[in-house]
């Protein structure tokens, strides 16, 4: 990515957080001007502000331990001064770490998992046509042959991507799907095979049973690909999107999160809850509509548009 688009996505993500913003850093920074000393009850009020910010109580114990712990290192007395160590302690517990991309660099295939209406659909389009702008030849299953009109809408997506789609109709066998893709995608040496998958949390069993059988034909047809599961979440759902991930990650070996939505929403410190309570990541991020609109996550970016001052925004 491009300096220039780099900078365009962190105004996007500026604007897309002002909601939390609002909800999160307005009562942070209230704190700490209304508190002339570093006390039990400052600790208390900003770890309520962080809870109720959808930053999740496991997160915001272990941000605070860390703030508490820096503080006495550093002999901090003011509370203004714990503004920047703060920031870094949220920072800290959202790295996604060295390896996270991974499967971008090995022929592998990327199972994408999530319920209706989070935007699972529209990820994969957008994740295909950022993985065709890097280089890689992509092609895409379209295995949510449950859901009706979910095959024309990747469809369309596809071709927005300038991506090869392999697809079956409505109600077919889902696996048939990724055999299929499969083929294709040996075939066509493709680098990376995404598949687009049903997400029905509220029948686990025939979700789980799905998942069983197309991990079997990889190893059966594609044992030589890296596996990379994704689910996506809705970032407007708040707690809501984390007890989704915790149902997932139980029936599949998940390796990342696709957080959509995140533009407009008051309740983006989920991405910081996700990754502390579940030790999974959040590895790309989506704040609107178009194709360039999901881009990797960065912590350092997410956590400096969520305390982005006035002149920023």
């Amino acid at each position: 990515m491009s300096k220039e688009e780099k900078k365009g996505f962190f105004r996007r993500l500026v604007k897309g957080l002002t909601k939390t913003r609002d909800n999160i850093v307005s009562g942070i920074d209230s704190i700490f001007s209304r508190f002339s000393s570093i006390d039990e009850e400052f600790y208390e009020e900003l770890e309520e502000t962080l809870i109720m910010g959808d930053i999740g109580v496991y997160a915001t114990t272990e941000i605070i331990e860390n703030l508490k712990k820096k503080v006495k290192e550093q002999r901090i007395k003011e509370p203004v001064q714990c503004k920047e160590l703060l920031i870094s302690s949220i920072q800290e517990q959202m790295n996604v770490g060295e390896t996270a991309y991974q499967f971008e660099d090995e022929t592998s295939v990327v199972l994408v998992i999530g319920v209706n209406g989070v935007g699972k659909t529209t990820s994969v389009g957008k994740l295909a046509g950022k993985l065709k702008g890097e280089g890689k030849k992509v092609v895409i299953a379209a295995a949510d042959t449950f859901r009706a009109a979910a095959g024309e809408q990747l469809n369309e997506w596809a071709n927005l991507a300038g991506v090869d789609m392999i697809g079956g109709q409505e109600g077919a066998d889902p696996a048939a799907v990724v055999y299929d893709a499969v083929a294709a995608a040996k075939a066509r040496n493709a680098d990376i095979l995404l598949c687009d998958t049903a997400g029905r949390l509220h029948n686990k069993k025939n979700l789980m049973e799905e998942l069983k059988k197309i991990h079997r034909i990889l190893e059966k047809e594609y044992p030589e690909a890296f596996r990379e599961t994704l689910v996506v979440l809705d970032g407007t759902t708040g707690q809501n999107a984390l007890a989704q991930a915790k149902q997932f990650s139980e029936v599949a070996d998940i390796s990342g999160i696709i957080l959509t939505k995140m533009d407009g929403t008051a309740k983006g410190g989920i991405a910081v809850a996700i990754h502390s309570e579940l030790g999974i990541p959040v590895k790309y991020i989506g704040v609107g509509e178009t194709i360039d609109d999901l881009q990797k996550f960065d912590s350092e970016q997410f956590v400096n548009a969520l305390f982005a001052s006035k002149e920023e925004t």
